[in-house]
């Protein structure tokens, strides 16, 4: 019978229709059946031909019938992937690391849609009571007691501050308080670092390093009770110094190469004993510590262990007074004086009870490590990254103020307006991510990707906020002395680089390589799946991945087409248009990814200059993504408006030079040309974002050379002493004194206009202005005691000879510039 009444739809429109819910379906990601649904109802209607109704039948029997396709398309993909070693292969240090961590809103940024809602529920912690006391008493004291000169010039702390350490518990932060530590959060573990680093880079490592990778986080998490209840009571209060010895002359960033060794064998008294034999390089404290925490690979050639020949890496404590451990050497890490050592141990017996967490513990090392870095990193060198980042912007937005040049505060030309800007925009990111991270791991996540992203992303932006304010500076920040509030900084930066990761690494490695296993919502479910030989699950994943990818295709180019309007956002207002490009963002990121990594497999591991593009584009989204919370988190001020603007604007022309850069050197089979021709192009046609413009850039400068509650909150936790005889005290008074000055330059600019006063500068009018009544007697006193004060504040430190060479190991003779006058003289002419 034939159904007359389709005849009379109209199936044009349907198609048109049908065309948009295909769209619509490719955009959410709907599953197979609703397009099969959707196919069956338009071949009805054109009355499809019987090969048609074929082919949508062998589609819907090998696609969504999950048995046929497991044992027919699955079955052999998976096959020839295996034969073609198509997905990376994991080592067993790598798969450690790999489960070490967690996943986070790194696994938002990663799916191509992130959930908006979700990450801005996510905590944006404050302190405690107790922590912010904390942190405005004993912090504050330390810094007061802390001579950031004296420091570098003595090459230690003062026995006081070591002495103020102890008993204020500094090195206990993180120890429970039932063993006698304070037991802070990470975000007030952070708080001190940060503001430790605004007075004085060694003090804030001496404190960060105890508090960070070593015993007492070791202990915490994985010691035996015996070991806690001896060790963390003595950290606590500073009774026994840490350090903890990883790395090595052949194991950097290859930690997993370490050749330190012990080897288990049993003693005389029939007990289980350790001989360790090792060499160990760039270890912080090692040489004032008492206790050292050991990385090494742990052999038991007699099984005594029950674990096997080769346990494998392992962590121990080791009392440094043991016979055969080396200790009392220094590095000199350039110039900056904490405590960085190398130390050795030869033939070191100790009992098998060493070992963190006891016998249990052989062997877990290395998980042990990857835990508590895929933690520490999001805490320490952030922390004073982010401090010192602050602490740059209130020198230079201060100097810019009180310096003048062609009669004008140095802060008015455009030419210092541009590094101040980026210094401002810096501060407020990387404070903003600084408190979001501390929020995930206050929460008991270990986002290993995330923590990445912050150990790198963080010490660099610091490098460049060092460089820009050296510039504001100029001659007063290249001039050493205890005027001096950068050079020091400037002379440290290198070391975070290179630490707890070289950052070269972290960014091509462990941001992307590791990320795009750890955070992607398949890969790692196929490579499990691949190495287990387990086809159900292998066909479970591959084909929720092609959806993935599906999707994502349909969003990237949707909501590019769109500029991210189809995107919706979970807030109004300003920041209403960032969330819609991070969801434009989010989908071509993903689905790029899956390109490279479809088309690479295992071999992008290797294309690290690729990868670190890759990296370059989460991090951004991050480091964005940080930026929308606080913004959300602190009440939508209007006041920082234009620090959202310029940060978000800054984030996503950051993340469209790492796209264009992909783009230009992705090299798919076949489809190159594409993407470095019509794509690239494309994307340079229609950009994310386009660099902050110079106004909007203008404001952020100005804000941080104006007095007052903004100014104070971008630069909140830094160290700002109240004695005028200290150097960021004598800047703050001329600074402070320099504004209200301005006030009166202002009445007496008034009076020339009205032609007063003779066209001169205010300066030199100032007498002429008081007798004519124009300004007042405390008027011409303020102006005489802000000069005054922005002179001595302008000075730099200059040394006698004899005071210069006191800092030399070993003085050479004083030259006579006399003597043998009368052969030099000819050179003279």
């Amino acid at each position: 019978m034939e159904l007359q009444f389709l005849n009379e739809i109209p199936w044009g429109y349907v198609a048109g229709v049908a065309a948009l819910f295909f769209i619509a379906l490719g955009f959410t990601g709907a599953p197979l059946i609703l397009w099969i649904t959707g196919l069956t109802v338009l071949m009805v209607g054109y009355g499809a031909p019987v090969w048609a109704w074929v082919v949508l039948g062998a589609i819907t029997l090998f696609f969504a019938v999950k048995p046929v396709r497991r044992a027919t398309l699955s079955n052999g993909i998976m096959k020839t992937m295996k034969a073609l070693n198509f997905l990376p292969v994991i080592s067993e240090t790598e798969r450690t690391a790999i489960d070490a961590g967690t996943v986070w809103i790194d696994g938002e940024l990663f799916s191509g849609k992130p959930d908006f809602k979700r990450i801005l529920n996510e905590s944006y912690p404050s302190l405690t009571k107790d922590e912010q006391a904390f942190l405005d008493n004993q912090v504050e004291k330390l810094c007061e007691m802390t001579d950031d000169w004296k420091v570098f010039q003595n090459r230690d702390l003062p026995p006081e501050v070591w002495e103020f350490l102890r008993k204020e518990k500094f090195f206990g932060l993180i120890i429970p308080k039932k063993y006698g530590g304070l037991e802070f959060s990470a975000l007030a573990n952070s708080a001190v670092v940060a503001k430790l680093t605004s007075r004085c880079g060694p003090l804030s490592t001496t404190v960060m390093v105890p508090n960070s990778l070593g015993p007492a986080e070791l202990l915490t998490h994985y010691g035996t009770k015996e070991q806690k209840e001896y060790y963390l009571p003595r950290l606590a209060v500073g009774d026994e110094i840490p350090s903890f010895a990883l790395t090595e002359p052949n194991a950097g960033s290859d930690a997993g190469a370490i050749t330190s060794s012990g080897v288990v064998f049993r003693g005389d008294d029939d007990g289980l004993y350790i001989r360790l034999n090792w060499e160990k390089r760039y270890i912080t404290l090692a040489a004032i510590s008492t206790v050292l925490g050991l990385a090494f690979k742990l052999k038991d050639p007699e099984n005594l262990l029950g674990k096997g020949e080769n346990p494998g890496i392992t962590c121990a404590l080791i009392p440094t007074k043991t016979p055969g451990v080396e200790l009392g050497l220094r590095h000199d890490p350039l110039g900056v004086p904490f405590y960085n050592c190398p130390t050795n141990g030869k033939d070191v017996i100790v009992p098998i009870d060493v070992i963190i967490g006891g016998v249990e513990g052989a062997g877990k090392g290395w998980k042990m490590l990857m835990e508590s870095l895929a933690a520490g990193r999001g805490i320490s060198l952030p922390a004073s990254s982010a401090g010192g980042t602050k602490a740059m912007l209130r020198v230079a937005g201060a100097y810019a103020a009180v310096r003048k040049q062609f009669g004008l505060p140095i802060g008015k030309f455009e030419g210092i307006e541009e590094p101040m800007t980026r210094v401002a925009s810096y501060a407020y990111i990387l404070e903003a991510a600084r408190i979001y991270t501390c929020g995930a791991l206050q929460q008991g996540a270990k986002p290993a990707v995330v923590t990445a992203i912050a150990k790198y992303n963080f010490t660099e932006i610091f490098r460049k906020a060092v460089n820009d304010t050296m510039d504001i500076l100029g001659g007063a920040a290249i001039s050493k002395g205890p005027r001096n509030l950068v050079a020091h900084g400037y002379m440290s930066v290198p070391v975070s680089i290179t630490v707890e990761g070289a950052n070269i690494l972290t960014r091509t490695l462990m941001i992307f390589g590791q990320g795009a296993i750890r955070c992607h919502p398949y890969a790692l479910k196929e490579i499990e799946a691949l190495t287990a030989n387990d086809l159900k699950a292998f066909d479970d994943a591959f084909w929720k991945h092609i959806g993935h990818v599906v999707r994502n295709l349909f969003r990237s180019v949707l909501l590019s087409a769109s500029r991210g309007r189809l995107a919706s956002s979970p807030v109004s207002g300003a920041a209403a248009p960032y969330y819609r490009k991070m969801a434009w963002t989010s989908a071509t990121f993903a689905f790029i990814s899956d390109v490279a990594l479809g088309s690479m497999g295992g071999a992008l591991k290797v294309k690290e200059k690729l990868t670190g593009r890759f990296a370059d584009v989460l991090s951004w989204m991050y480091l964005g993504t940080s930026v929308l919370r606080r913004f959300e988190a602190e009440g939508r001020r209007k006041e920082d408006e234009a620090f959202l603007h310029y940060s978000m604007q800054l984030a996503f022309s950051n993340i469209q030079e790492a796209f264009d850069g992909i783009f230009r050197h992705l090299n798919v089979p076949g489809l190159g040309w594409f993407f470095r021709g019509p794509v690239a192009f494309w994307s340079r046609l229609n950009p994310i974002s386009t660099p902050p413009s110079d106004a909007l850039g203008k404001k952020l400068a100005k804000a941080s050379q104006v007095p007052g509650e903004l100014r104070d909150r971008l630069t909140d936790g830094t160290y700002i002493p109240n004695n005028i005889n200290e150097a960021l005290g004598r800047l703050e008074h001329a600074f402070s004194l320099s504004i209200e000055a301005e006030k009166v330059a202002d009445k007496i600019k008034d009076a020339i206009r009205a032609k007063e006063l003779p066209r001169m500068k205010p300066l030199l009018l100032l007498d002429e202005a008081l007798d004519k009544g124009i300004i007042s007697t405390d008027d011409f006193e303020l102006v005489k005691k802000a000069e005054a004060a922005r002179f001595d504040a302008i000075q730099v430190d200059s040394f006698t000879l004899d005071e210069y060479k006191e800092t030399a190991a070993e003085p050479y003779p004083t030259l006579d510039v006399n003597a043998n006058k009368a052969e030099h003289q000819p050179m003279l002419n």
